[in-house]
């Protein structure tokens, strides 16, 4: 408990205001009763949620939701939870996944690590992403890093058996970082071999912006793990 207490002291993420468009403000309030998930104190139940028993993926982070959209309408036969702080992120998803008449989409607008602790079950979990996180480049803000220990540890339980983590870069200071925490995780295990990073699975759209940072010579860094929980 005191380790989850001082991941969600120290904050991983900054959050963005700042004005909506029309379409923003349209999937942020006229919208969010289809698509936005209302937080209280109880256990999310994935099934009343979703009206099925489909497995989950959360995303962690999407930004303005361009890749999670394109993975929500490629794969009708899976859930899609999506965590973002990021105001015009959301309400552009829900915009776009409105006009998409997406029914395997789900959002909340909460910090996702006290959603983690709180608001998810245990082995609920399929596949945990998180692309293109705040990479804190600065040595003094490294704490703020997402991915620690004793976030694995959390993420580790909500995941089901051999349940899947997959993190994206374009920071290779970063990707060293992360996989060197997820190798030195006991209940994960590397899915390309021992210290080997992952191509991006085909499932994983190419957004603008890794494709624009791609033409210039840009590296990123695919880390994808399988959460191993023993006896």
């Amino acid at each position: 408990m005191t380790e989850v207490k001082y991941l969600r002291k120290i904050q991983s993420f900054v959050k963005r205001s700042g004005r909506l468009s029309k379409a923003q403000s349209t999937g942020l309030n006229e919208l969010w009763g289809d698509y936005g998930v209302n937080i209280n104190e109880k256990i999310l139940n994935f099934d009343e949620l979703f009206l099925n028993k489909n497995d989950i993926t959360l995303e962690v982070g999407f930004g303005n939701g361009d890749s999670l959209l394109e993975m929500a309408i490629q794969q009708p036969d899976q859930n899609f939870l999506g965590i973002e702080v990021y105001e015009a992120g959301v309400g552009r998803l829900i915009n776009e996944a409105s006009k998409n008449n997406l029914s395997n989409l789900k959002i909340i607008k909460e910090d996702a690590v006290e959603i983690l602790t709180n608001n998810i079950s245990d082995n609920s979990l399929s596949c945990f992403q998180l692309f293109f996180p705040d990479p804190w480049h600065k040595k003094k803000h490294h704490k703020r890093r997402i991915v620690q220990t004793s976030f694995l540890d959390l993420l580790s339980k909500k995941l089901k058996n051999n349940g899947i983590a997959h993190i994206a870069t374009d920071w290779e200071n970063y990707a060293e970082h992360i996989m060197d925490t997820l190798e030195s995780h006991p209940h994960f295990k590397n899915c390309a071999g021992d210290h080997i990073y992952s191509v991006r699975p085909k499932n994983r759209p190419l957004t603008k912006f890794e494709n624009r940072g791609q033409k210039l010579g840009h590296g990123v860094w695919d880390i994808i793990f399988t959460n191993i929980k023993g006896d």
